[in-house]
């Protein structure tokens, strides 16, 4: 079950650290397209915030289309992207026969699992075909720009697992670059899945969110660590370490002495390396970095870190999800 925590002493609005957290349960998986989440009395509960504030919270992101309000039911996390079956390009043919197209796509489904290639498909399905090939033509990765480290995270994840080639565009330029281009597929995460649909969904450019990983393995050595240890945190992204400092409170309270940098600061790396018992690093980069600053450190160390490598951002099932969808099994 999701545990939600609001530090009453933190400079960040106790509305946004509750915003920021069921966005994060969103985002990973712990409350899936179709969860009801919790109801405004069972929050304040947990969290000690007035209903009103919740509700403040829920109308916020119901705003960025996160979630759908049904009156006198709940609050429930609404489907994005390719799960609500709107982000596809529709030709006429579609709209006329829509039974039709419904059973070539099961079909070409069901020929692509038993091995049969796009090419040899082609002539059974030309239409969808043409437009999977079209799709798959050019990956753009996009992520808002006050938060550009986050995107190139995905877009390093993408291109090893998919093996093409993956731009990079800040979600700000997203729709100038869609104007000089009517084919392609727009990869981002569930924090900016809205914006980005709402940028290409007129230029007829489909968008499919990804899962990030859920980090369960990560989270059960935090639950673990002795208390008043000091953690630090380390992400090429300065998103995901707001995003974990806020999860690391709500896990731990005040329980830990968090540090958080970016690889690039030097400055800041060398100094957590020569004061953190334990250090998370959430992307390969940061790991490098980390490794490289301990290494130069060694000779200044008593006991050197513990370093937690995460693996990925991008979940498992997301790769799957664009391997099929852009024709790559």
């Amino acid at each position: 079950m999701v545990r939600f925590h609001i530090q009453s002493d933190s400079d960040i609005p106790a509305s946004t650290q509750l915003y920021n957290q069921i966005r994060f349960a969103i985002a990973s998986r712990q409350y899936p397209p179709g969860h009801r989440l919790p109801s405004t009395r069972q929050l304040a509960m947990e969290t000690g915030l007035h209903r009103n504030t919740i509700s403040k919270v829920y109308r916020q992101l119901e705003l960025d289309g996160i979630v759908d309000a049904h009156a006198g039911s709940g609050i429930y996390v609404r489907a994005q992207g390719d799960e609500g079956g709107n982000s596809k390009v529709r030709s006429p043919l579609m709209e006329r026969y829509p039974q039709a197209h419904k059973l070539v796509q099961k079909s070409l489904d069901e020929l692509l699992s038993q091995g049969c290639s796009l090419t040899q498909a082609r002539e059974l399905f030309l239409a969808e075909i043409d437009w999977r090939l079209r799709c798959s033509a050019r990956v753009l990765v996009t992520a808002q720009k006050q938060d550009i480290g986050v995107g190139e995270l995905m877009a390093q994840e993408l291109e090893k697992a998919l093996q093409i080639p993956v731009q990079l565009v800040p979600l700000e330029e997203l729709g100038q670059v869609l104007e000089q281009t009517r084919s392609g597929t727009v990869v981002t995460s569930r924090y900016f899945i809205g914006d980005a649909e709402a940028i290409a969904s007129p230029k007829a450019v489909r968008v499919i969110p990804v899962d990030i990983y859920d980090y369960g393995a990560e989270i059960q050595k935090l639950l673990k660590l002795p208390k008043d240890s000091r953690l630090g945190l380390v992400s090429i992204s300065s998103g995901i370490l707001r995003a974990a400092e806020v999860i690391v409170h709500s896990l731990r309270g005040e329980d830990l002495l968090i540090m958080t940098t970016q690889p690039q600061d030097q400055f800041k790396l060398t100094a957590m390396v020569r004061s953190a018992q334990t250090i998370f690093s959430f992307d390969q980069a940061s790991c490098t970095a980390v490794k490289a600053a301990v290494a130069a450190s060694r000779e200044d160390l008593i006991r050197p870190p513990q370093l937690i490598c995460c693996e990925n951002y991008i979940g498992e099932k997301s790769i799957a999800l664009l391997k099929r969808e852009l024709g790559l099994e």
